[in-house]
C-alpha cells in the first residue's frame, strides 16, 4: 500500500528535524576551523561514512549469498556501482579509531586509499586535508561521533546522504554570506531553470559549476518527469580546487557519472571542453567578475568570434559569449546574471548584446525577486538563449515548438517569492511551476493533438515582445520596460468617498502641523533664537 499524504509529510517532517540537528551537532566545532574550511571537513567524512555504508551492505549481500571468497574483490562491488573500500578505508575502522591522537592522519589515509581504489573518484578527495588543518583530536572524535548516527542505506528509496548533503550545503552557503557564492546556488533557482530548459536527453553543461548542484537539480527533475537519467550526459568545469573536489563527491553519492575535467581550472584559459556542444547549459557565473584578463590576453579567442572582445573589467559578457560558443545546433541555455547586464552598455557591452539580440538567441528574460541569495542581496536576472527558436528544425517539431522567431518573452517576477526568515526569500514549487508554466505556453508546447496554447500578455507580468520592441528600448533586455504596470483592482469604494476621506485626512495632518511648528517656535524662543 502506497504511504499516505499525512504519512509522507510526517516523513518529510522527521528527515528535516534529523538534518537540523545534524547540522546542529556539527556546527558545535566549527570554532577550531575557519568557517570557509569547515564544510570541507565535514561533507568529506559524511561522503566516507556513505561510502562505506554502501561498502558494508554490499558485503553483507556477498556473504549471504555464499560468496565470502569474494568480498575482497574490486569487480564484485564495482559492478554494483559501489566503491570499494579496504579495511583502513572503512567507517567502523575510523570510530574504532576515532579517540586516538593520530586519527587525523587515519582519515588521510582513509580517503587517500579510497580514491586509489576508485578511479571514478580521481581528485574527488581531500588529499593530506585533516593533518594539515591542525583540528584537535577530540573536537574530530566529537565530529566523528555525530556523523554516525547517518544511516545512509536503510531507506532504499529516500536518498538520505544526499539530501543531508544538500541540506548542508544550503547552510554553509548562508553561515559563510558573500563566499558561499563559490559554491551554491540556491535549489529553487536551480529548479526553475530546470523548469524552464526541461533537459529530459543530451548533453548537460555548466562552466563554473560549484558543487554541482545544477547537475543534481538536473537528474532529479529527469527522474521526476519518469525520464531516463542515462539519457543525458554531464560536463562541467570548476576553478577552485576544493569546490572542484565538492561537486566531484556530490557527483558521486548519487550515483551520477560526471566529467568535470581532469583537474580545476580556468574555464577562459584553460577550458577542459574545448570541442563540446551542449544541448542544454545551465550555470550561475560569477557576478560582474573584474580583471578576468589583461588587456592583451584572449583578444581574439574563437569563442567571441562574430561578436566585439568582452571587456577586461567585467566577465559577464565573456561568460555568455563563452556559452553561446557551447551550444549545439538546436541548444538552449539558462543562467544567472547580475541585473546589469540587461541594459549596461559600458566599454561595449551594449553592443555585444545588440549583436546577440539581433542574431535573434534571446528566447526570455526573467527578473527575480531579490534576497534569493546567500551571497548579495542585488538584484538577479534569468537569461535563456536558445538556437531551436525556428520551428522547422527537426529538434522543435520533435518538442512541438512553434516559430517563435523574432520574438522574445519578458517576464517580471519580481513580486513572486516568499520570505522564509528575516533576510532570504524562496520561490515555492507553484512560483516555478507559474513561471514554467507562461514560458512553456509562449513556447507553443502543447499536448499530442491539442490546439493552439493559451499563452497571453499580462500587464505587470509577461510580455511576448518582437525585435522592434527591443530595438525601440535601445535594445535594454529589462522585463519591466516591456510588461508594463499592473492594473489596479477596483476595491468597489466610489470616487467621492474616497476624496473625501483624504481630503479629512490631509486637513488634519496639516492641523498637527502647525500645531508642531507652534511648538518648535516656542522651544526656539526659549533658547533665544526667536525671530
Amino acid at each position: 500500500m502506497a504511504p499516505s499524504k499525512a504519512t509522507k509529510k510526517k516523513t518529510a517532517k522527521n528527515q528535516k528535524g534529523f538534518e537540523e540537528t545534524l547540522w546542529d551537532s556539527a556546527n558545535k566545532l566549527r570554532g577550531s576551523v575557519e568557517s570557509s574550511e569547515y564544510k570541507h571537513v565535514v561533507l568529506s567524512l559524511i561522503f566516507l561514512k556513505f561510502a562505506s555504508d554502501k561498502f558494508e551492505s554490499r558485503r553483507q549481500e556477498l556473504i549471504n549469498e555464499g560468496k565470502q571468497d569474494y568480498v575482497e574483490m574490486v569487480d564484485f562491488y564495482t559492478a554494483k556501482n559501489v566503491f570499494y573500500l579496504a579495511e583502513e578505508s572503512r567507517w567502523s575502522y575510523i570510530t574504532q579509531h576515532a579517540k586516538q591522537d593520530d586519527i587525523a592522519l587515519k582519515i588521510d589515509t582513509a580517503l587517500h586509499t579510497l580514491e586509489k581504489n576508485n578511479k571514478s573518484l580521481k581528485g574527488a578527495l581531500p588529499d593530506n586535508y585533516y593533518s594539515r588543518l591542525g583540528m584537535q583530536a577530540k573536537d574530530l572524535a566529537s565530529l566523528i561521533d555525530t556523523i554516525n548516527n547517518i544511516d545512509t542505506v536503510s531507506d532504499k528509496e529516500t536518498d538520505v546522504v544526499g539530501r543531508v548533503y544538500e541540506y548542508f550545503l544550503g547552510k554553509f552557503a548562508s553561515a559563510e554570506g558573500k563566499g558561499g557564492g563559490e559554491f551554491y546556488t540556491p535549489k529553487c533557482v536551480v529548479n526553475l531553470i530546470a523548469e524552464m530548459i526541461e533537459p529530459y536527453k543530451g548533453k548537460i553543461y555548466d562552466p563554473c559549476c560549484g558543487s554541482g548542484g545544477m547537475f543534481v537539480q538536473s537528474i532529479k527533475f529527469v527522474e521526476s518527469h519518469n525520464g531516463n537519467s542515462k539519457d543525458i550526459s554531464i560536463y562541467g568545469q570548476e576553478n577552485t580546487a576544493t569546490t572542484y573536489k565538492l561537486a566531484k563527491m556530490n557527483l558521486a553519492i548519487r550515483s551520477i557519472s560526471g566529467n568535470l575535467g581532469d583537474v580545476p581550472g580556468n574555464t577562459f584559459f584553460k577550458d577542459q571542453h574545448p570541442d563540446l556542444k551542449a544541448d542544454f547549459i545551465m550555470a550561475n557565473p560569477p557576478f560582474n567578475q573584474k580583471e578576468w584578463r589583461s588587456a592583451d590576453e584572449l583578444v581574439d579567442d574563437a569563442r567571441w568570434a562574430g561578436y566585439d572582445t568582452p571587456p577586461t573589467g567585467n566577465a559577464n559578457y565573456a561568460w555568455i559569449l563563452h556559452m553561446i560558443s557551447k551550444l549545439s545546433e538546436n541548444g538552449t541555455a539558462g543562467f544567472v546574471l547580475a541585473n546589469g547586464s540587461m541594459s549596461t552598455a559600458t566599454k561595449g557591452e551594449g553592443q555585444i548584446r545588440k549583436q546577440i539580440i539581433d542574431n535573434d538567441l534571446v528566447d526570455c528574460m526573467i527578473a527575480l525577486p531579490g534576497q534569493l541569495f546567500y551571497t548579495t542581496q542585488i538584484p538577479v536576472c534569468l537569461w535563456f538563449l536558445s538556437r531551436d527558436k525556428q520551428a522547422q528544425s527537426a529538434v522543435s517539431k520533435a518538442r512541438g515548438y512553434r516559430n517563435r522567431h523574432g520574438e522574445t518573452l519578458f517576464i517580471d517576477a519580481r513580486n513572486i517569492g516568499s520570505m522564509i526568515d528575516r533576510t532570504h526569500k524562496e520561490l515555492s514549487a507553484e512560483d516555478i511551476e507559474h513561471i514554467g508554466n507562461t514560458y512553456h505556453s509562449w513556447r507553443g508546447e502543447q499536448e499530442a493533438g491539442g490546439d493552439a496554447t493559451n499563452y497571453e500578455d499580462k500587464a505587470g507580468y509577461c510580455k511576448s515582445a518582437i525585435l522592434d520592441d527591443i530595438k525601440a528600448n535601445d535594445y535594454v533586455l529589462t522585463p519591466g520596460r516591456y510588461v508594463g504596470a499592473a492594473p489596479l483592482e477596483d476595491d468597489g469604494i466610489p470616487f467621492e468617498t474616497k476624496m473625501t476621506e483624504l481630503s479629512q485626512t490631509l486637513y488634519g495632518q496639516m492641523k498637527e502641523s502647525e500645531k508642531l511648528d507652534a511648538v518648535i517656535r516656542r522651544n526656539l524662543e526659549v533658547l533665544g533664537y526667536g525671530e
